[in-house]
């Protein structure tokens, strides 16, 4: 029922009915039915003149991808989009130097700031419109002291001063964890529950239909009609596997601990299993957002390579300033020739989808989520490009790219080690006609260089050498093997 009624809301009401009329129920799946298969009718918007569709991808099972509707030149932007959830990195979020809502640059002393007794975030904000919409998707109810539920079901019933206090204390100790670990999928992953709640309490406040928040104007890519909410455009998404997502239990529990404080009793639906689907979501889908090409002083993580949270941008997430997750950006496949690029050209977390060349009505829509670029000032080579993009996949979303490039630059390495192969078979062939030369004895016989010689008895001031055209066993690269991938 979580699954296919997409708000807890609708569970607890068709459970709680008295009785049930079988024609009802019968309706009511029908109608079911309708919204699973219906949603790629209704998503994305035709104005975005793109649509999803199921195609097959090199080397892997058929995948849902983003296809035009129309023909595109080269440099034409194919469509923007705004985000569901954002959330700056940690270090910058500390600076205060961006908007919190939407990441635009902004100076301390011109940016407008909550009470600090009112957000233990220490959140900046642009301009008015960011500072409302932000309170009303999710501060409110993880960051602030005012009431979550909507004023036309408020109850004018005094809080606690000790209730204000635990809530404070429950908010404090998150934020703490969020600073301490470096990460954005945690916060991501909390923003969402919370515009789940807000929209939730919305939609009771009208009467059972869906509202949009208050104050918010520039929202996410939605269908074109009010029929599906958040749940149903999560679901869709991709995850990683949830056997490499483990979420620190701490960090569940002072999520938990804040829900539970502004909406008691929540815990029942936030447990391990969904909010460890959740995450692989948010690391699996979110980009990372970099503004002229990205900064140069974010903190290494002290974690190991192989658990680095990583997100997709062209410039590599080590120069992003924060993350964000979009509904229709996420069905974008990556390709190390990619036939469009993500950029930030509006200063704000509004991503823009650009053709990189002329494309055509049914060209699939592809990006790099990784730094495809072969970094020839540094004397990088098409082998050494290829293997550190592939490294990048695997770490981060554990696939291994098929795409034409690497599959071409694949016969490029093969050659190459062909040819190191010839060198050495050609070396050995030298080496073996050398030793075959006669070379005079001190008592004027002759021997061969490969006839075994008189044993010498080494100066002790010369340390003993291996053999050179000994054969040494191969050295495995640790970083493949760790990736899970051997090459030659």
């Amino acid at each position: 029922s979580f699954l296919l009624l997409s708000a807890p809301q609708q569970y607890v009401l068709i459970h709680s009915t008295p009785t049930h009329n079988p024609a009802h129920d019968c309706a009511s799946f029908i109608q079911v039915t309708d919204r699973v298969q219906g949603y790629y009718e209704r998503f994305p918007p035709k104005s975005f003149n793109v649509a999803i569709e199921e195609r097959p991808r090199p080397g892997h099972p058929a995948a849902k991808v983003v296809v035009l509707t129309q023909d595109v030149a080269a440099g034409e932007t194919i469509y923007k989009e705004y985000p569901i959830v954002t959330a700056l990195d940690p270090d910058v979020q500390s600076a205060g130097t961006h908007c919190t809502h939407c990441f635009r640059t902004i100076q301390p002393n011109l940016s407008l700031v909550l009470p600090l007794d009112a957000d233990p975030l220490h959140s900046r904000f642009c301009s008015q419109a960011c500072l409302v919409a932000n309170k009303a998707q999710s501060h409110t109810i993880l960051f602030s002291q005012d009431s979550p539920i909507p004023e036309e079901l408020s109850i004018p019933i005094p809080i606690p001063e000790e209730s204000k206090q635990a809530r404070r204390e429950a908010q404090d100790k998150y934020v703490a964890y969020l600073k301490k670990e470096g990460r954005t999928a945690p916060l991501l992953a909390a923003r969402f529950i919370a515009r789940q709640l807000a929209a939730e309490t919305i939609k009771v406040a009208g009467g059972g239909k869906t509202r949009k928040l208050p104050g918010v104007e520039n929202d996410y890519t939605d269908t074109d009609d009010t029929e599906y909410v958040l749940a149903d455009h999560l679901e869709r998404l991709k995850a990683l596997d949830l056997d490499s997502v483990q979420p620190d239990e701490e960090e569940l529990t002072l999520l938990v601990e804040v829900l539970k404080a502004g909406f008691p009793g929540l815990d029942e639906f936030v447990n391990d299993e969904r909010y460890a689907l959740m995450i692989a979501k948010m690391r699996f889908n979110s980009y990372g957002v970099c503004f002229d090409g990205g900064r140069d002083d974010r903190p290494v993580p002290t974690v190991p390579v192989e658990e680095m949270e990583r997100t997709r941008t062209p410039h590599g997430t080590s120069r992003q300033i924060g993350s964000a997750l979009y509904t229709l950006s996420s069905y974008l496949p990556h390709s190390c020739i990619p036939s469009a690029r993500v950029s930030f050209t509006s200063g704000t977390t509004e991503i823009h989808v650009v053709a990189n060349r002329d494309l055509k009505k049914g060209d699939e829509v592809t990006v790099a989520w990784v730094d495809v670029a072969q970094r020839v000032g540094s004397g990088e080579s098409i082998v050494e490009c290829r293997r550190r993009r592939r490294f990048e996949l695997v770490r981060g979303w554990k696939f291994a790219c098929g795409c034409q490039r690497c599959e071409d630059e694949a016969k490029v390495g093969e050659e190459k080690v062909k040819e190191v192969k010839k060198e050495g078979e050609e070396e050995d062939k030298t080496i073996g006609a050398i030793n075959s030369v006669p070379i005079p004895k001190v008592d004027g016989e002759l021997q061969t260089a490969s006839e075994e010689a008189e044993p010498v008895e080494a100066s002790s001031a010369i340390a003993e050498q291996p053999d050179s055209t000994e054969v040494q066993p191969p050295v495995v690269d640790e970083e493949v093997t760790q990736a899970g991938i051997i090459q030659a």
